[in-house]
């Protein structure tokens, strides 16, 4: 699996044009200049075989109060350039390269020329202009290596292509590629739990869903739901939104939804966290990969704001450290989704392993993972396997959500998967990506989320399996003689002494009490008014396996045999 030959090919001589760049700009900059001119180029392509059309049309019209519906008609797209220059046209007056091209960029419509703004390009052409290189890099992206045409590039390998540049871009940066790039196949994999079982968008006619992605990045996730989606059923539409908080991203995916057909007004830019540009919004589909371990301090008077108005904003349920804010995308997330009434919604989000256990009992990761299971809202959890993600190596899992559980199968129990072992290494690692899951263990976790069935590697538990009391323990406070201090008749506690103790929620608290406490400490008591329901997954607990250390012998004749080999080494080095 992996990026085609295609995709791959056009993404290296894309790159290779930053050759041209060098001495002006420092590696780490090319992407700021490359990904601009990449998406104009794929706008000029696009726009090349009704470009005449468009100018006659536009000397037409141009008076007129709705030109732009009558521009975008004769473009055929919804967008259009009425600048008289095309890539190849701003070639035939070199003197003038910076002046023309600016006005061939100011002839895009508006929807293209805020894409563009995004991307703070204007200074670059500046620069490029007066270091005497714009001409020899616009040259550059008009050859035949750098044909853009859809005839030659499908949208679908358009947008693999932006992200494939994105990467060496963010590599040559040092910075995060994984925040904006999702392995394929792992979306791949998402897409096919959140689709499963569901009659509507398999087998209806011309239904329309809709889906959305609180942290987009370059819209890799929509896209991808939107293919597999018209795979499955071509009448189906699937409508997408979104949110991006970088600039480049955000333009990158609002680009590939606008030369997509899709209605590129759904892609917002702006920070999720503090600026929900969705409030009050619901959608049938949530698909994400939000970015973790990033702290979110600077939202942090806006989240508490809007945690202070409980569940009618979406942190109701509690909040995170404030070192981590995946789990604030969580919330967001079922904050997202429709009553069951109007049919629900299924989410399907990637975390690492923090939202499974961190935080004690009436903590805010605890009270979120409580609220979750005791709405019956979790459908499964499914461990990935390592070093499946381009930036991170660390154990990462999807959590898949769903408030339609109610009278089937899974109503009231949760599925963990255990999908660490289903991956092929790769030839070649790709950052720290070495392995990938195939298509058809994709298939394989599929059914068995499907079956939800008992075996190796699938466990159901009921949602009170995750749960337990924290339960505070008392010992007295004793006197000077050993008797203990008493006020009002009862026994003072002694703070020295207090313990808790954390009771499954299928135990009765006084057994557990009597049987595991009173034992050893006989003087003990349960101050039960400090009770605190917590919840937490320790998923690697479920599928440990106990292995036998190797025999002591083993290793002793393992030492030897090693001490051998190295006497033999050193008798030959010295010549003795």
């Amino acid at each position: 699996m992996g990026l085609s030959a295609n995709v791959s090919e056009k993404a290296n001589l894309i790159w290779a044009i930053a050759d041209k760049l060098t001495g002006v700009y420092k590696p780490h900059e090319y992407g700021e200049v490359i990904l601009p001119l990449t998406v104009i180029r794929r706008f000029d392509c696009i726009l090349s075989d009704t470009k005449d059309a468009v100018l006659e049309k536009y000397e037409e019209v141009k008076k007129l109060p709705m030109k732009d519906i009558l521009l975008r008609k004769a473009s055929g797209y919804a967008f259009y350039n009425t600048s008289k220059y095309t890539f190849e046209r701003l070639l035939d007056d070199p003197d003038n390269i910076e002046a023309n091209f600016r006005d061939y960029l100011n002839g895009f419509s508006e929807n293209v020329q805020d894409i563009i703004e995004k991307f703070k390009f204007d200074g670059h052409i500046t620069t490029m202009a007066t270091k005497g290189i714009l001409y020899i890099v616009i040259k550059e992206f008009t050859s035949p290596q750098a044909n853009l045409h859809p005839d030659v590039i499908s949208n679908l390998e358009m947008g693999y292509i932006f992200e494939e540049i994105i990467r060496r871009f963010s590599e040559a940066h040092n910075e995060d590629a994984g925040q904006h790039y999702t392995p394929r196949e792992v979306i791949r994999l998402m897409v096919n739990i959140l689709f499963n079982d569901d009659n509507d968008v398999l087998s209806g006619n011309n239904v329309a869903k809709t889906i959305y992605d609180p942290a987009c990045g370059t819209g890799g996730m929509l896209s991808v739901a939107e293919e597999y989606l018209h795979e499955l059923n071509a009448s189906t539409e699937l409508m997408a939104f979104g949110q991006e908080i970088n600039d480049q991203t955000f333009a990158i995916c609002k680009a590939d939804m606008l030369i997509k057909g899709n209605n590129a007004d759904f892609i917002k830019d702006g920070n999720t966290l503090s600026e929900d540009q969705f409030e009050g919004q619901h959608f049938d589909y949530i698909i994400s990969n939000p970015p973790f371990g990033r702290e979110w301090k600077n939202e942090k008077a806006k989240v508490e704001a809007e945690a202070k108005r409980g569940f009618a904003g979406r942190f109701g349920a509690g909040l995170p450290s404030a070192s981590d804010g995946q789990m604030l995308f969580l919330m967001t997330a079922i904050s997202k989704m429709k009553d069951a009434n109007e049919g629900g919604s299924r989410i399907a989000i990637i975390h690492n392993g923090s939202p499974l256990f961190t935080g004690d009992a009436g903590s805010g990761p605890s009270e979120i993972r409580k609220f979750i299971l005791e709405n019956d809202l979790l459908e499964a959890i499914i461990a990935l396997p390592n070093d499946i993600f381009y930036n991170t190596g660390i154990a990462t899992y999807i959590w898949v959500l769903s408030n339609k559980k109610a009278g089937t199968r899974r109503e009231g129990k949760v599925q963990l998967i255990n999908a660490n072992g289903l991956y092929e290494k790769r030839r070649k690692a790709l950052g720290n990506k070495r392995n990938d899951i195939a298509e058809d263990q994709i298939a394989e976790i599929t059914k068995l989320y499907g079956d939800f069935r008992e075996d190796e590697v699938s466990k159901i538990f009921d949602n009170a399996d995750f749960g337990y009391t924290k339960v505070t323990v008392e010992r007295p406070l004793k006197d000077a003689d050993g008797k203990p201090v008493l006020k009002k008749g009862k026994p003072e506690p002694d703070t020295s002494l207090r313990d808790t103790e954390n009771i499954p929620l299928k135990d009765d608290i006084e057994e557990y009490f009597k049987r595991e406490v009173l034992p050893f400490a006989p003087d003990a008591w349960l101050d039960r008014k400090k009770d605190k329901v917590g919840y937490e997954i320790p998923f690697t607990r479920y599928f440990y396996k106990y292995e036998a250390p190797q025999p002591s012998e083993e290793i002793m004749a393992e030492i030897m045999d090693l001490e051998t080999e190295l006497s033999g080494s050193l008798e030959e080095v010295f010549d003795l």
